[in-house]
């Protein structure tokens, strides 16, 4: 995979625009992590970095179509990714003092508790192909469904409900609160 890391001290004024649609930024992480995740139509990212006082804006969008499971049924669920963002990337007020070699063991910690920002000497780089997984993943659906209608699978027999029924009786719930089914509570 191509290196996607961009020197943020050396950002113009008015900021930078990058293009990203490299599988790799996508399909390394989804091995690594083993999702069950297909991409279906390639992820494309476009960002534009602006640098501020003590950061960098970041601004971007997501595009693209991913098969994942259902979370009923288990079948392949297609999913549009269609995601703006804005971020803001703070730069350690300890970076600026010190290069990170120099630090102590807990200060750099805290300047690397993020993947995102790396630093190559004193200098911090914004690693682009974090931000775009960290985007996809935000994108994601938290329960993706084939379709809005999905019947799921049956409890007892495992027959997907969508394709076939099955003769499995409706569950009674637990018998010791049989006697509460009837209850009917007064309105207020």
């Amino acid at each position: 995979m191509q290196n996607y890391r961009v020197p943020l001290l050396e950002l113009p004024p008015e900021g930078r625009q990058f293009q990203l649609a490299d599988a790799a930024i996508w399909q390394s992480p989804l091995a690594e992590f083993g999702m069950d995740c297909r991409i279906v139509q390639p992820l494309r990212a476009e960002i534009q970095l602006i640098p501020t006082e003590g950061g960098c804006l970041i601004r971007g969008h997501l595009s693209g179509q991913v098969a994942l499971p259902c979370n009923r049924c288990a079948e392949e669920a297609l999913t549009g990714i269609d995601a703006s963002f804005e971020d803001f990337e703070e730069l350690p007020d300890a970076a600026q003092d010190r290069p990170p070699h120099l630090l102590q063991d807990s200060e750099s910690q805290a300047l690397h508790g993020t993947e995102r920002l790396i630093f190559e000497g004193a200098s911090p780089m914004l690693d682009l192909a974090a931000v775009c997984w960290e985007e996809f993943m935000l994108a994601l659906p938290v329960s993706p469904l084939c379709k809005t209608d999905c019947k799921g699978l049956c409890p007892r027999c495992g027959v997907n409900r969508n394709q076939s029924s099955c003769n499995c009786s409706e569950d009674e719930g637990d018998p010791r609160l049989a006697v509460l089914r009837g209850l009917k509570l007064p309105r207020q």
